[in-house]
């Protein structure tokens, strides 16, 4: 090789290096934390044959779980994951597939997630439905808020994509969520099909978030009423007076579950936001903005690291129920683009990344890193994966 073509291969190779740090530099760190996650995930939780996923990490064939309602079902171990942590990874996924509009994402829920979760597909009653465990168990109980997640996902991915099986799984999974409300105490969403002790707020929360994206979806009017009724029912039954936020539940007697997860009241502050956006009535801004404002005070704690630069940290508890309630911020932040709280957000979990997670990649509850969990659930890797997909894009973050 002449000098003059040794200097024309030399140049063109520091281009490509150049082209090729330039774009790792441009990608948004948010981003590739999303994608390094969910590579853990598979990694840990994938079980040799299929589609399906452990519960947790490391697999532990005794394992049983505390938030089914039948105590029978609940301690029974299982080889696979419950409805519920697998369906994480639908959104998780949908996340990814929406902040990058990659193909990859695409044929992943296509070859991979939507096969699983089809073996959790309950045809044997009706209205159909997804039950708690696989179907080629003996049959398991049908949670309303595990179907209605599912709804929401359906619908987001169809909005992206136009596919119209994507609606048309929406549409089953609303016929069976309709199928859980009656009038007593004066109507709502129960929480399980086979238990319709309490209505809750996990149910009705979000299933005003999917009646009101299925009016986005579809046009129909139908999905805005109910989407109001529901947002309504929710508030004037099972929202704190003194601070904006959501009880857990009440019963049929008229007792009240009052325990305060980050997922039901960042579900009221989503409907609420998409209410304002879809009527453009004030009120309903307004309700969005307060419950934000409380969420923020009750949900994040202030935390001082090493380097002593004190900042407000997502609080230790389920960090599933903390991704969902990102998204009614998210929605909040279209309406008004207060950036505050997804920078505290941000904050938080740019902290965790460097210090929440072990040598498998993946993440302890506490954010802060100090306590360290001997196993490692499912739902909270793939919300994790969720929540950096949905930050990377936020811009300026």
């Amino acid at each position: 090789m002449n000098l003059e073509r040794f200097l024309l291969h030399s140049l063109c190779a520091l281009a490509l290096v150049g082209c090729a740090q330039k774009e790792q530099s441009n990608t948004n760190p948010n981003l590739l934390r999303a994608q390094e996650t969910l590579d853990s995930l598979y990694q840990n939780y994938s079980q040799p044959d299929g589609n399906l996923l452990r519960e947790n990490y490391p697999f532990d064939q005794q394992n049983t779980v505390t938030y089914l309602a039948s105590e029978e079902q609940a301690n029974i171990p299982n080889q696979y994951s419950y409805l519920w942590p697998y369906s994480g990874t639908f959104s998780a996924v949908n996340a990814l597939l929406e902040a990058t509009g990659q193909s990859k994402y695409k044929e992943l829920l296509d070859k991979k997630v939507l096969p699983g979760l089809e073996e959790y597909f309950d045809t044997r009653r009706e209205p159909q439905a997804y039950s708690s465990y696989i179907r080629t168990a003996p049959l398991s109980d049908r949670f309303y808020d595990d179907n209605v997640w599912l709804g929401i996902d359906f619908t987001d991915l169809y909005q992206m994509t136009k596919g119209a099986g994507y609606l048309e799984k929406a549409r089953l999974i609303w016929n069976f969520i309709e199928s859980g409300t009656d009038d007593q105490l004066g109507g709502g969403i129960y929480w399980c099909e086979q238990k319709k002790e309490s209505k809750n707020t996990c149910s009705n929360a979000p299933g005003a978030v999917l009646a009101l994206k299925l009016f986005k979806a579809t046009g129909d009017t139908l999905f805005l009423s109910r989407g109001r009724v529901l947002y309504e029912w929710t508030k004037t039954h099972l929202q704190d007076s003194t601070d904006y936020l959501y009880f857990d539940n009440i019963r049929l007697d008229g007792k009240i579950g009052r325990a305060k997860f980050a997922y039901n009241s960042g579900q009221m502050m989503q409907a609420a936001a998409l209410l304002y956006q879809l009527t453009g009535i004030p009120a309903y801004l307004t309700d969005a903005q307060n419950i934000a404002k409380e969420c923020y005070n009750y949900f994040f704690v202030d935390f001082t690291p090493a380097d002593g630069n004190t900042f407000k940290l997502i609080k230790r508890g389920d960090i599933w129920f903390t991704a969902v309630m990102l998204r009614g911020f998210i929605e909040l932040y279209k309406q008004d683009n207060n950036k505050k709280y997804l920078d505290a957000f941000n904050r938080s979990l740019t902290y965790a990344w460097d210090n929440a997670r072990d040598d498998n990649g993946l993440f302890n509850v506490d954010l802060s890193g100090v306590d360290k969990d001997g196993k490692k659930w499912l739902l909270t890797q793939a919300a994790i994966v969720e929540m950096y997909a949905r930050l990377a894009q936020i811009k300026d973050l």
